[in-house]
């Protein structure tokens, strides 16, 4: 129990959704209708997370990840089942979990919009009773991760999205929380500012051994962050394991790549015990020219596209 961060032990949350009738004589209908049907968002979901673990929490939109995420912060309570954050149960003891987790959603920042960024740093500070010698010790830490000087006198209205971001993550980290929660955080960032963000999400857990919990469409922060990923599709747990043991349920997947005479590429991915690539080659040569070929290791994000269509895991 002393290394576990987040204890989930068979949680379910059902909401109760009014089916809404149309039009005008519908709305009023509406406001004293009893016509409500439960929805399920997470099912009967158990899962252990041990400190300064990092794990990609995936699932198609209308999965349950951000349901789960809000049970785990507080905000929603279970239906059923049991939830312990860093020994909390999170609902019943809100204010305390949130001193003791960190919290980060693409594109909506935690900062004061028209004062500089180490103006809201000195607010999080007063805000979370960071002794002054932590807090100073964070700033050192942060200017050896990133070349804070820049943008640290910098309103946060005038930063770049990446910058935004960038400062988002440091405040999430100030108070040196438990848990950081991430949900889409390099969404709309450019490739370059992508790998900045991944460097300093790795930094930070690796010197204060913070656990990470990621929510993302980016299969490019799952590669570059997270050792063990933990899909949930229609509220369900259906895989929770390490990313190359996932990827050994399909190692008989390639990626067929081939280059048409325009140079431009056409990609199929293909099962290699059921699929005749030479067939594969030769048809596409029958309505194309072909320059070259690669046959390549299935990536984690068609693994993941896989799963989805087909509940393969």
């Amino acid at each position: 129990m002393a290394n576990e961060a987040v204890v989930m032990k068979n949680v379910s949350k059902t909401f109760k959704v009014l089916n809404r009738h149309e039009g005008l004589k519908g709305s009023i209908k509406d406001l004293f209708s009893r016509d409500y049907e439960n929805v399920e968002a997470v099912s009967d979901v158990s899962l252990t997370v041990n400190k300064g673990e990092i794990i990609g929490y995936l699932g198609p939109n209308g999965a349950g990840k951000s349901t789960t995420i809000k049970m785990m912060t507080g905000v929603l309570e279970p239906t059923t089942g049991e939830i312990k954050v860093n020994g909390l149960v999170p609902f019943r003891d809100r204010t305390r979990n949130s001193e003791n987790i960190g919290v980060v959603f693409g594109q909506r920042s935690q900062l004061w919009w028209n004062l500089p960024l180490v103006e809201s740093f000195k607010l999080l500070r007063d805000i979370y009773l960071v002794p002054q010698k932590d807090y100073e010790d964070m700033l050192e830490l942060y200017d050896s991760l990133v070349d804070l000087e820049p943008i640290l006198h910098k309103p946060v209205r005038q930063m770049s999205l990446g910058q935004r971001t960038l400062s988002d993550i440091l405040a999430a980290f100030l108070h040196n929380p438990a848990i950081v929660f991430f949900d889409e955080p390099t969404i709309g960032l450019d490739v370059s500012m992508k790998a900045k963000i991944r460097e300093l999400i790795l930094g930070l857990n690796k010197v204060k051994n913070t656990t990470v919990i990621l929510t993302t469409h980016d299969m490019g922060d799952v590669d570059a962050l997270c050792k063990r990923i933990v899909i949930i599709d229609k509220g369900r747990k259906i895989y929770d394991n390490d990313i190359d043991h996932l990827k050994s349920y399909f190692g008989s997947y390639r990626t067929l790549r081939m280059r048409l005479g325009d140079d431009s590429w056409i990609e199929q991915v293909i099962d290699e015990k059921t699929t005749d690539v030479m067939n594969v080659i030769q048809e596409t040569q029958k309505k194309h020219k072909i320059k070259d070929i690669e046959l390549q290791e299935i990536s984690t994000e068609e693994v993941i596209r896989k799963i989805y269509e087909g509940g393969e895991a």
